[in-house]
């Protein structure tokens, strides 16, 4: 009997020692498969290392087909066959320049002869211009030779989305104009910005304000900025500072507030943080109206009272001469907005500050690795852009092609097939409204771009915004093809005398 009880005891012990085995097995196995998931969420580079994605689950995830962008660069190579009533924008340009039929044949030849390749261009090393007669910078470079003689600034309006945010490729392409062309300044500064904390190119703080957007605000109407500001308390202020980044905007010589509705307000302005305070009864007003002041600035702190039925736009640090390059970043605006922009403020805004070229930057916030068709956000595209002929209709427009952005296949990154797509339909937004338009995607090097961007820490992690030195090498190629172009118009305008 006692044999039997130690044999029943010794057999829990075996069941009880292969049960507790099993779980630690398990418990084993489990503890080996969280690490190996957590591999998935590394960095892309550790200790300076480039790391290699682990995913478990790579057999199981839908794999992206790898024809889409094969037929996508077929379709960027082969010769574009829409159809463009010519006949017609032929007669507009004739009605609207003055340029004469034979005119524009002697400038289609010239462009013929300097642009031998066909088609469009796969490098980002040219403008292509989409006008009949290619005249679709003539107004811009025709201010740009008149530099000086005139009695204003040549202005731009580089409007577009966080790729822009804080400066980033302006404040670069700025600099070098007004090297190039005289100049000073930042110009247009809203009252405030969610990119402020971030923008070397001048220093901002604002309190006692309430934002309004026309990106969540559809029921007020709005010009370039897409912003104003409204008073929230009885002191509302804004202080701007210059900085010594970029030599050509640390002074000016006009400082201007824009605002848009006024009834009694009281403006107090200290400037360079010191002296006597200028106080002001702003003129009454239901539209756009500037005040402007002349000397020599580097700092002003505007604080305003009796602000009932005050609406306010930016500030604008700047001089009368040269070129301004005026900064509309929106965050999250994917240019299809511009439709809404109301045609009246804008053509007040045009005739205090006339614009001779506006530049769109748009797409990043439309590419999405699940669309491939995007002839619906062109057709929207073409009606902005009519839309911004008619509120600035003395300015040339200038469309940048959406730039390279990645994804990650298989632990490695890679050009967006959707990013090929959105270039085509943007080149031939161009083509339809006849303006000009410059390949950043191939300016940047093509596909794949991004990856050496991120890796030369030119672009962020996230494989789609640029840094501010990725910023100063798109301003540079920016510069280079308009001055290429110049290049044309001179040479054409010699043969047209």
């Amino acid at each position: 009997m006692k044999f039997i009880i130690i044999f029943a005891t010794s057999k829990e012990k075996v069941l009880m020692n292969k049960k507790d085995n099993l779980c630690r097995l398990l418990l084993l196995l489990f503890i080996t498969w969280g690490i190996c998931f957590g591999f998935y969420f590394l960095p892309d580079q550790l200790f300076g290392w480039k790391i290699k994605k682990v995913d478990l689950l790579s057999e199981l995830r839908m794999k992206p087909e790898s024809h889409s962008l094969d037929s996508l660069r077929m379709q960027l190579e082969q010769s574009d066959s829409l159809q463009i009533d010519s006949l017609v924008m032929r007669d507009s340009i004739l009605k609207v320049t003055g340029i004469d039929s034979v005119s524009l044949a002697l400038r289609d030849s010239l462009y013929r002869v300097m642009y031998a390749e066909a088609g469009a261009d796969s490098l980002g090393t040219r403008i292509e211009d989409y006008s009949v007669g290619h005249i679709g910078l003539k107004r811009f470079f025709t201010a740009l030779q008149n530099c000086g003689q005139e009695n204003r600034p040549v202005r731009i309006a580089f409007l577009g989305d966080s790729f822009i945010e804080g400066d980033i490729v302006v404040a670069d392409f700025r600099s070098e104009m007004q090297k190039r062309f005289g100049g000073r300044g930042v110009g247009f500064v809203p009252i405030h910005s969610v990119a402020a904390q971030y923008r070397p190119t001048i220093e901002q703080d604002a309190e006692g304000w309430t934002t309004f957007s026309m990106l969540t605000d559809e029921e007020q109407a709005y010009t370039l900025s897409g912003m104003y500001f409204e008073p929230e308390n009885e002191q509302p202020f804004v202080s701007i500072k210059t900085t010594s980044r970029y030599p050509e905007s640390d002074t000016v010589s006009s400082l201007k507030f824009l605002y848009e509705k006024n009834r009694q307000t009281q403006m107090s302005l200290i400037c360079n943080g010191w002296g006597d305070t200028l106080k002001k009864v702003l003129e009454p007003t239901s539209t756009i109206a500037p005040y402007e002041c002349s000397g020599t600035f580097s700092e002003a702190t505007f604080s305003f009272k009796d602000t009932i039925g005050f609406r306010a736009l930016g500030v604008a640090f700047e001089d009368n001469s040269g070129v301004i390059v005026d900064n509309y970043s929106l965050r999250g605006n994917s240019g299809m907005i511009l439709t809404r922009l109301d045609s009246a403020r804008c053509r007040k805004l045009n005739a205090i500050r006339p614009y001779d070229l506006v530049v769109l930057q748009y797409g990043l916030n439309v590419v999405s690795d699940s669309i491939l068709q995007y002839g619906w956000y062109g057709k929207r595209m073409e009606e902005a852009i009519r839309h911004i002929q008619v509120c600035f209709p003395n300015a040339d427009v200038l469309m940048l092609g959406v730039s390279d952005r990645s994804r990650q296949v298989d632990g490695e990154f890679e050009t967006m097939p959707a990013v090929l797509a959105l270039l085509h339909t943007q080149r031939r937004t161009a083509r339809r409204t006849g303006i000009t338009f410059w390949n950043v995607f191939g300016a940047m090097g093509g596909e794949n771009s991004m990856v050496r961007f991120v890796e030369n820490e030119w672009a962020s992690k996230d494989y789609t915004h640029l840094s501010f030195r990725g910023g100063k090498e798109i301003a540079k190629a920016l510069l280079n093809v308009l001055l290429i172009e110049k290049e044309f118009y001179d040479e054409a305008d010699k043969m047209g005398h």
